[in-house]
């Protein structure tokens, strides 16, 4: 029996999306489990990052206004991280290297915040990216499931993207909406209840987009 799937679109917002600590606390104690709720080791994206890629100045100030946004505060580390993630998509090795020069803090301290969080991406991701959450709810009601159907039918790996840079698969935390796990995301667009027969019909809406 085919769980039905309820879909919404998050409201887009130009504003600061900055983590609590609530958040902060969740995502390191997560991270001391992975067994249970990530997917990825850490390995993975660390070769990746060996990629680099050249930035624009363009790029450049808007990563200095994003550090800004925070008063250059080093304590605000993983807030930066995490609006330039949502601004550019990944976090290259350039754009930690600018990160760390305008903060104040050495490019190896915040590769290690990168590198510790599976939240965070080394790595570009793909037109439509799909998230996962793997929140203790989600992981409870099947979230693995899904996660595994999910590779199956993209034949990619979390952290990777399909060859035609249409789909990228990734893990998250928690979305903030237990009450429809198990959750996934596509872009902004939030399916809720998914289950591994309704994965097909969900790529097959984006794949002639």
């Amino acid at each position: 029996m085919t769980s039905k799937i309820i879909s919404e679109e998050k409201p887009k917002t130009d504003t600061v999306q900055k983590i609590t600590p609530e958040t902060a606390a969740l995502m390191k104690e997560m991270d001391k489990n992975p067994g249970i709720y990530s997917y990825m080791p850490p390995e993975k994206d660390k070769v990746k990052v060996k990629v680099r890629v050249r930035l624009s100045e363009e790029k450049i100030l808007k990563i200095r206004e994003i550090c800004e946004l925070f008063d250059n505060d080093p304590g605000e580390l993983i807030n930066i991280l995490h609006q330039t993630q949502h601004a550019f998509g990944y976090l290259p090795a350039e754009v930690q290297e600018v990160i760390g020069q305008t903060i104040g803090v050495s490019t190896a301290h915040v590769y290690g915040v990168v590198s510790f969080y599976s939240y965070f991406t080394m790595i570009p991701k793909g037109k439509f990216p799909i998230s996962i959450c793997t929140g203790t709810a989600c992981y409870v009601r099947g979230a693995e499931k899904v996660l595994e159907e999910f590779k199956r039918q993209l034949k990619i790996n979390v952290g990777e993207t399909t060859s035609d840079g249409k789909f990228s698969l990734s893990c998250l935390r928690c979305v903030g909406a237990c009450g429809l796990a198990p959750v996934i995301l596509v872009g902004e667009k939030v399916y809720g209840r998914v289950s591994p027969d309704g994965v097909k019909a969900i790529l097959d809406a984006y794949k002639e987009k």
